[in-house]
């Protein structure tokens, strides 16, 4: 009988989990092993507040991300947070929406699994006129949960209707939760791939061993997605699944998406607090003694927007 895990080996994947954790020789463009992420960054407001908080508390955010979709901004709106961006050098992923969860699907409502769905080539559309409208007013880099749309981004930006410089950021809702899924992912133009929450040490080194493009890990999940908090681990995930964005969500904090005006405060607080997560965490790296290399602002590789004219 054939040996699968031979077969494993053959196509170029881990035999199984990798329990010996074995360091990552991956890096980004700029020899750096790891940069930070604080997601859930709805709008300029809680961008401004992101920056201010990062400048007091010296952590370097290195990107933000969105989870409420392009549609959900206006044009004012998606221009300012493009400049705040560019001048702080930081990238910012939108969501592209909307999904599933947002539409009339039943099934949506009765499992998470299908939330993030594409449901029905209409939100098929909706999902791409997001990617064609952030590129508009500058933004390099959305954030994706469905597979068919993050095989269109790609083809998209062939035939020139998004720019080539474009990256496509796979979102947690789109798990990739072993090598050969996160390898498939790749395949269809990831340029970076946001893993299940609940994953061990070991099987993030297996994926590490399967893809090349930088991986992106929450060390403090949030409620719908886990509510892990797993700072601790910090040192250890740079070494093993480098190069990788460290993402610092929050645990015992409203789902606000869609967020909105009437949810501002509380999402800015969520944002402040998010940062000074950082902080916790970054100060466990420096008390663990592992001093990776990590980005300067604006580094190679990083999608800073680029504000429109």
């Amino acid at each position: 009988m054939p040996d699968v895990r031979d077969f494993l080996r053959a196509s170029g994947l881990p035999a199984g989990d990798l329990n010996e954790l074995p360091g990552s020789p991956g890096r980004f463009g700029d020899g750096a092993q790891y940069r930070v992420e604080i997601p859930s960054t709805e709008g300029p407001r809680c961008l401004a507040a992101v920056l201010e908080e990062a400048d007091r508390l010296d952590v370097r955010v290195h990107r933000v991300s969105q989870g409420s979709g392009v549609f959900l901004h206006t044009d004012s709106e998606l221009d300012e947070m493009a400049l705040l961006a560019a001048s702080a050098g930081v990238e910012v992923s939108l969501f592209a929406g909307p999904n599933a969860g947002w539409g009339l699907s039943a099934t949506a409502r009765v499992h998470a699994a299908f939330a993030a769905s594409a449901h029905g080539q209409e939100q098929v559309v909706a999902n791409l006129e997001d990617c064609v409208r952030a590129a508009e007013h500058g933004f390099r880099s959305v954030l994706i949960a469905d597979l068919g749309v993050l095989q269109l981004f790609g083809e998209a930006k062939g035939a020139g209707l998004l720019p080539e410089e474009m990256q496509a950021k796979v979102s947690v809702m789109l798990p990739a939760a072993n090598p050969a899924a996160a390898r498939v992912l790749e395949r269809l133009g990831a340029a970076t791939i946001n893993l299940p929450t609940d994953l061990t040490l070991a099987q993030i080194a297996a994926i590490r061993a399967a893809v090349a493009v930088p991986l992106d890990v929450y060390v403090e999940a949030p409620d719908n997605v886990g509510g892990f908090v797993r700072l601790h681990e910090i040192p250890e995930l740079i070494r093993v699944a480098s190069p990788v964005y460290v993402k610092f969500g929050l645990r015992n904090a409203d789902d606000i998406y869609p967020s909105g005006t009437h949810l501002e405060e509380k999402a800015i607080a969520y944002s402040r607090e998010r940062v000074r997560r950082a902080r916790l965490g970054l100060e466990l790296l420096d008390r663990s003694g592992y001093a990776p290399v990590t980005s300067e602002l604006g580094a190679t590789g990083l999608a800073v927007p680029v504000p429109r004219p």
